[in-house]
C-alpha cells in the first residue's frame, strides 16, 4: 500500500490535534489523578514482597538478622532506585514532555547521526525494553488480583477452592469494561488509592507501635550484614524478592506526559512513598513479633474486624493496578505502531480531553487470554512471583543504559559525575537482573518468552517494511520525469480533486499510475499527500503542514505528527486552507494502493521472518480507518509485489 503506516481511527476531527497540557488541569487533580494512576502498581507490591522473600521466592528463615536485613534492602532500593533514579534523575529526561522506554530511546536516538551504528543499537534497546514490558503487562494484572484474593484464605480455608474463580472472574470483568475507556474506568482510581495508601501508612503505624525498634532497619550497615552473611550465590534469592517492592517504578516515567513531573513527584513524596515504607516496616515489626504471620503478614497485619474490607480494599487498589498497566500497553503499541515497528491496528480515542487515552481491542483481548492463561497455568502468587522480576529488571537496566547516554550527551554530565551515579544505578540494576535470572526455570522463562516474541515482531515488520519501501522506491518514478510526460501526452481532466496516499514525499504513488492507465483520465486537481511521524512526542504546529504546488494543477501535502499523536487526512486538508489551498469534501476523492504482496524467489530475511511480515501485512487494519478517511469516498487500486 501506497499509504504511510501511521495514524488512527476515530471520529473526524475538526482540526489538527494539539498536545493536551497537563498543567491547564488544577494541581490537586492532577496529584489524586498521579496517586492513582501512576503509582497503581508499586502501591499494591506491600500485598506479596515480604511475603515471598520469607517464602517461595526468597526462602528465608524469619529471623530478627534477616528480617531487618531484608527491610534494610527495601529501604534503600526504593530510596535509590525509586526516589532517586526515577522520581529524581529519569523524570527529567522528558521527551518534549513525554516519558516511557520508547521516548527515552527516541531521545537518545537524536544525539545520533540517522546512520550511526550507535543510534541502531540504542534503538535495539529501546525495543527490547519495548518488548520486556508486554510481559510485565500480563504478569501484573494475575499476580495483584491473585496476591488480593488470596487474603480470603487467611480469613478461612474454605474460601481455598474459589480462589482462582474469583480471580479470573474479576479479570475478565476488567478486560470487559475497557471497551468504555481509561477516562470512565479511572473516575474513581485517584479517591480509592488515596484511601489504599492512607490505610497502608495506616496499618504500618499500628505494626511500627507493637515493636518500634524495627525502625533499626533504616541503617544501611542492616543491609550490608546481611549481603555478607548470604554472600555469592545465596544473595541472589533474597534479592529476587526484595524487586518485586520495585515493580511499577517505570510507569512513574512513562505517565509523565498525562500528569507532569511536578505533580507525580509531590505525590511521592507526600503520600505513596512514606506510606509504602510505614507498611513495609510495620510487616517486618509483627513479624519479629510473631514469626508466624511470615504467611501472609500483610493481612495479619490489620485486626480480624478489619480484614475482609482490606480483602475488598485490595482487590479494588490491585484492579486499579492491572488497569494501569494495561492503560499503558494501550499507549506503548500506539507509539510503537505511528513509529513504524507495528502494522496499522484498529484502535479508537475513549476521552474527548486526554488525546492519549485510546482503546485497542486487539491487544486488550491478546492481553486478556494471556492473563487469564497465566492464572490457570502459575495458579497462585507465590509461583507467579518467580516471573515477575525479569521484565522488570531488564526494563530498568535498559532505562538506566539510555539514561546514561542522555545524562551524557544532552545533560553535559562530567565523567567524573557519570561515572559514579550511573555506575551505582547499573550494579544494582545487573544485580537485580542477575537475582531474577536464577528462577529462570521456575517461570521467569514466561516473560522472555513473551518479549523475545513481541521484539520479533517489530524486528519483523521494521525491515519488511523497509525492503517493501525499497522496492517502491526502485520502481518509482519522480514527480518530475512524471509531469514532463503529461505535459508531452495530455490526458483527459475530470471535475474534483483527487488525493493520492503516498509512504514517500518523493516520486508517484502507484495507485496515480493505475488510475491513469486504466481510467486514461486525472482529475482536474491532484494532491499527493504523505504523513510523516517524527521521532518526537508532538510535532511542531509551525511545521506541521507543507504545501508545494507544481505545475498540472499537482500538489504534495507533508503532514507531519508526533508518535504520540493520530494522524488525520480530512483536518489535514481543512487546514491546508491557510497555506491557499482550499477543499471541498463532498467533490475529494481519495486513492489508495492496495499492494499484494508475494514472496520474491531471493529475500534479504530469513524466510521464517518474511512469512510473519507477510502474515502481519495481510492482517493490518484498514488506511481508511487508519488515515480517518471517509468511507464513501475512497478508491483503493490494487497491485501485486514481490518481497
Amino acid at each position: 500500500m501506497d499509504s504511510a503506516d501511521s495514524a488512527t481511527p476515530g471520529t473526524l476531527a475538526e482540526r489538527i490535534p494539539h498536545r493536551p497540557r497537563a498543567k491547564e488541569r488544577p494541581a490537586w487533580h492532577l496529584i489524586i489523578g498521579a496517586i492513582g494512576v501512576v503509582y497503581g502498581d508499586v502501591g499494591t507490591s506491600p500485598l506479596y514482597t515480604l511475603r515471598e522473600a520469607f517464602g517461595e521466592t526468597g526462602k528465608l528463615a524469619v529471623s530478627p538478622e534477616n528480617i531487618f536485613g531484608v527491610l534494610s534492602l527495601i529501604f534503600w532500593s526504593i530510596l535509590i532506585v525509586v526516589t532517586g533514579k526515577y522520581v529524581t534523575l529519569i523524570l527529567r529526561a522528558d521527551n518534549r514532555g513525554e516519558g516511557g522506554v520508547m521516548a527515552l530511546s527516541a531521545l537518545v536516538m537524536e544525539c545520533f547521526a540517522p546512520e550511526s551504528r550507535r543510534r541502531a543499537v540504542f534503538l535495539v534497546l529501546g525495543l527490547i525494553g519495548a518488548a520486556l514490558f508486554y510481559g510485565d503487562s500480563i504478569i501484573t494484572p494475575a499476580i495483584s488480583v491473585l496476591s488480593a484474593i488470596e487474603g480470603l484464605q487467611v480469613a478461612t480455608p474454605a474460601f481455598d477452592p474459589y480462589i482462582l474463580p474469583i480471580s479470573v472472574a474479576v479479570l475478565v470483568f476488567l478486560f470487559a469494561i475497557q471497551g468504555i475507556g481509561t477516562a470512565r474506568v479511572g473516575a474513581w482510581f485517584g479517591p480509592i488509592m488515596v484511601i489504599w495508601f492512607i490505610t497502608l501508612g495506616l496499618l504500618g503505624l499500628y505494626g511500627i507501635a507493637q515493636h518500634p525498634g524495627v525502625l533499626a532497619a533504616v541503617d544501611p550497615r542492616a543491609a550490608i550484614a546481611f549481603c555478607r552473611a548470604h554472600g555469592g550465590f545465596g544473595i541472589l534469592a533474597p534479592l529476587g524478592a526484595v524487586v518485586l517492592a520495585l515493580t511499577g517504578a517505570e510507569a512513574i516515567y512513562a505517565d509523565m506526559g498525562h500528569f507532569g513531573r511536578s505533580p507525580i513527584r509531590q505525590a511521592w513524596f507526600g503520600l505513596v512513598m512514606p506510606a509504602l515504607l510505614l507498611n513495609y516496616f510495620g510487616q517486618g515489626a509483627m513479624m519479629l513479633s510473631n514469626p508466624e504471620t511470615a504467611k501472609a503478614p500483610f493481612f495479619l497485619l490489620a485486626p480480624g474486624w478489619a480484614l475482609y474490607p482490606l480483602v475488598a480494599v485490595a482487590t479494588l487498589a490491585t484492579i486499579i493496578a492491572s488497569q494501569a498497566v494495561i492503560s499503558a500497553a494501550f499507549s506503548l503499541t500506539h507509539q510503537a505502531l505511528l513509529l513504524g515497528f507495528l502494522p496499522r491496528l484498529p484502535f479508537r480515542h475513549t476521552s474527548e480531553t486526554e488525546h492519549g487515552q485510546i482503546y485497542i481491542p486487539h491487544v486488550n483481548w491478546i492481553l486478556a487470554v494471556a492473563v487469564v492463561g497465566v492464572v490457570l497455568g502459575f495458579k497462585n502468587s507465590g509461583s507467579l512471583a518467580s516471573a515477575y522480576g525479569i521484565a522488570v529488571t531488564g526494563t530498568m537496566l535498559v532505562a538506566t543504559i539510555l539514561l546514561a547516554t542522555v545524562a551524557r550527551r544532552r545533560w553535559g554530565w562530567s565523567p567524573a559525575l557519570l561515572v559514579p551515579v550511573i555506575g551505582v544505578l547499573l550494579v544494582i540494576d545487573l544485580a537485580f537482573f542477575t537475582a531474577c535470572l536464577t528462577k529462570l526455570h521456575e517461570g521467569g522463562w514466561f516473560p522472555l518468552v513473551v518479549a523475545f516474541c513481541v521484539f520479533v515482531v517489530f524486528q519483523s515488520w521494521r525491515e519488511g517494511r523497509a525492503q517493501l519501501n525499497q522496492t517502491r522506491e526502485d520502481a518509482s518514478l519522480s514527480l518530475h520525469s512524471f509531469l514532463a510526460r503529461l505535459s508531452a501526452n495530455r490526458a483527459p481532466r475530470v471535475s474534483g480533486t483527487a488525493v493520492f496516499m503516498v509512504s514517500s514525499p518523493e516520486g508517484v504513488p502507484s495507485a496515480l499510475l493505475h488510475n491513469l492507465k486504466h481510467n486514461k483520465v486525472l482529475h482536474e486537481r491532484v494532491v499527493l499527500m504523505t504523513v510523516i511521524i517524527e521521532g518526537a512526542p508532538w510535532a511542531s504546529e509551525r511545521n506541521r503542514i507543507e504545501v508545494t504546488p507544481h505545475p498540472h494543477a499537482f500538489y504534495r501535502v507533508v503532514a507531519r505528527y508526533g508518535f504520540m499523536e493520530s494522524p488525520d487526512v480530512p483536518a489535514v486538508l481543512a487546514a491546508c486552507r491557510s497555506h491557499g489551498l482550499s477543499f471541498d469534501p463532498m467533490d475529494t476523492s481519495f486513492f489508495l494502493g492496495r499492494d499484494n504482496l508475494v514472496p520474491a524467489e531471493k529475500c534479504k530475511m530469513p524466510r521464517w521472518r518474511e512469512r510473519i511480515f507477510l502474515w502481519l501485512w495481510r492482517n493490518a487494519s484498514s488506511a481508511t480507518e487508519f488515515f480517518r478517511l471517509p468511507p464513501n469516498r475512497v478508491v483503493e487500486m490494487g497491485s501485486q509485489t514481490e518481497i
